[in-house]
Parts: C-alpha cells; sequence; structure tokens
C-alpha cells in the first residue's frame, strides 16, 4: 500500500474533518520542506507512516490527555498532529516550544491553516519552562534529545506532577542506564504501534537522586 492516510487510520479512527486537517498539513510540510528542512529529506516518500502515523499514536494511546507541551517541536511532530486529532475536543490545548524562528512561522501557519487547538511559545526550552504557568497534563518530545537531558529540561513540569510521553529509540535501554544514575524514575514502555524498534516512554514520575 502506497504512503497515505491510511498509516493513520489503521492505528486511530478520524473524521473526514481530521483528515482533512491532516492533508492540509502534510502539503504545508511539502511545500516548506525545500527552504525549511523540517524533517529529513528521506523520509518526505513515508511522511503518512514516519512522521504523521507516528506522532498519532500518542492520541491514539493517551485519547483522555487533552493539555499537551510538546518540547522542540520543530515541524509540530508530534505536536501540531497532537493539535489536529484534539481540534474537535472541548478543553484541549497544545503547547509547541520551539527557539528556531523559522520553524514557529511554519508552525504558526500550520495552527491557521489546519485549526489545529495549538499555539506556539517562541524561545529556549528551559527559559520557557522555568516560567510555566499554563495548566497541562503531559509533555511530549520526538527525536530532540537523550532521556538525561530530557529530564534536566523537564524537570520544572515533572515535579509539578506533570507526566510525560516521550518517542524513544533502539537505544533506550543505554539511555535509561544513564539517565538511572541521577533519577528515580516511574516509567511506562509502550511498544510502537509503527516501528517495531521504537517504543513511547510514559514517566509517570521522575525524582532526582540524593548527592
Amino acid at each position: 500500500m502506497s504512503d497515505s492516510i491510511a498509516a493513520v487510520t489503521r492505528i486511530l479512527p478520524v473524521s473526514r474533518e481530521t483528515a482533512e486537517r491532516l492533508e492540509t498539513y502534510v502539503a504545508l510540510l511539502r511545500k516548506w520542506q525545500p527552504a525549511q528542512n523540517l524533517v529529513s529529506p528521506h523520509t518526505l516518500g513515508e511522511v503518512w507512516s514516519r512522521h504523521i502515523a507516528d506522532s498519532a499514536q500518542l492520541v491514539a494511546l493517551f485519547p483522555d490527555v487533552l493539555r499537551w507541551v510538546d518540547i522542540g517541536s520543530g515541524a509540530g511532530l508530534p505536536g501540531i498532529i497532537t493539535g489536529i486529532l484534539l481540534a474537535d475536543s472541548p478543553g484541549a490545548r497544545v503547547h509547541c516550544v520551539e527557539s528556531n524562528q523559522r520553524k514557529c512561522a511554519f508552525l504558526r501557519t500550520a495552527i491557521r491553516e489546519t485549526g489545529a487547538a495549538a499555539v506556539v511559545h517562541e524561545g529556549r526550552i528551559e527559559s520557557i519552562l522555568k516560567q510555566w504557568q499554563e495548566p497541562v497534563d503531559f509533555i511530549s518530545a520526538r527525536a530532540l534529545a537523550s532521556l538525561t537531558n530530557l529530564l534536566e529540561l523537564t524537570e520544572p513540569l515533572t515535579q509539578a506532577g506533570v507526566q510525560a510521553a516521550l518517542h524513544k529509540g533502539e537505544d533506550f535501554d543505554a539511555e535509561l542506564k544513564e539517565a538511572s544514575q541521577s533519577w528515580a524514575l516511574d516509567l511506562v514502555r509502550h511498544k510502537s504501534l509503527i516501528d517495531s524498534n521504537s517504543l513511547i516512554v510514559e514517566i509517570r514520575r521522575a525524582e532526582r537522586r540524593s548527592a
């Protein structure tokens, strides 16, 4: 089967309106890609499975979570996709945190043209999260940093009880071993619905170990 929205509907039913919003996003991604290099060029031929469906897993796994912070949003994967899938859910809001000005311009355009339930926060992750005041339930991050670095970045929110859902690859065991030296973690591994070598790591609790 050719790469299409079917990659999404295999894991999550979507309405016709949501499908149209996702198609609008993909068209925008393709339009902006040559100038912005939003995703790895060799993945464009599989954009629905490699990026859209992979991002959509979060809503499939956590259907009741409506308030997200997506850090290092880049092209909006998964943040904008989460926002599109939650666009018709009352109270839904995805906060996309991104420091790159051009990528922020893309994110704002994508939100405007798709009607995603999302908003952009332009600036460095650590600076924005230290001053965070919005009510949120979950943090998302995809292809951003090691687990140790993600725990450092998100500490202001995790210490306030916010959980996290992180896209991770086959090297996660090594990342976990390193992070566990400094952090006591309560986590759940969810097998990826898209890639057998990947997983979604649900961080339920993260506390620094005493020195």
